[in-house]
């Protein structure tokens, strides 16, 4: 039974470890390759892109953007960002003309080439609301915290199961060794009955010679 619960719980930190690998490789991996995420926290762009979604952005060439194409920029002084898509390009004075697929209008001013970031390569459905809640209070100590009780819960185990074997080895060798003095001191002693036994002989063999 107890083997078959740890074969049970094997299973279940294996498949949790494996999630928050992959969680952690979406979230923060795709950064080496090159990505830049984004949560989606508007419907301007539904229904392309729905709020909550989480966007993998790349840097590219802006002369390679074309019309149709949604891109990812700053949208003013106070770094918001933004993705919309480009329905204009006025190539002379540098600006991209955006507009969002939910929206009227065109946006009110144009996005000029240096403050396009990239375009979106793809994007994970609601994969934003596990992002945006990982990286603030209380969500990221709660992560942390889970973090810590996972690796403690698939390495403890093994732990204390370690600790358990090694007792159980002192325990066998303090009885080998107890068992090894107790035979020693029956050998002694059998030793001493031999020699008493042996002097008795001699000394009834020396009365038998006198007679």
């Amino acid at each position: 039974m107890e083997k078959k619960l740890k074969k049970i719980w094997n299973i279940v930190s294996t498949t949790l470890v494996v999630l928050m690998v992959l969680c952690a490789v979406f979230l923060m991996g795709s950064r080496l390759m090159g990505y830049q995420v984004f949560n989606v926290i508007s419907g301007s762009m539904e229904p392309e892109y729905m709020v909550g979604d989480l966007l993998y952005v790349k840097k590219v060439d802006v002369n390679t953007v074309k019309v149709g194409d949604p891109i990812t920029f700053v949208l003013n002084e106070d770094l918001v960002v933004a993705t919309h898509r480009v329905v204009r390009i006025d190539a002379e004075n540098k600006h991209f003309y955006t507009k969002g697929d939910a929206n009227e209008t065109e946006d009110a001013s144009p996005v000029h080439f240096n403050n396009v970031i990239g375009v979106p390569q793809f994007k994970v459905p609601k994969l934003g609301y596990v992002s945006d809640y990982i990286q603030h209070p209380p969500g990221m100590y709660i992560v942390i915290v889970a973090g810590v009780v996972l690796i403690l819960a698939v390495f403890l185990p093994d732990l204390i199961g370690g600790k358990k074997k090694a007792e159980a080895v002192t325990e066998a060798q303090a009885e080998v060794q107890a068992e090894a003095r107790s035979i020693s001191d029956e050998n002694a002693k059998l030793k001493a009955e031999l020699e008493a036994m042996r002097a008795k002989l001699q000394e009834a063999e020396e009365k038998a010679i006198e007679k």
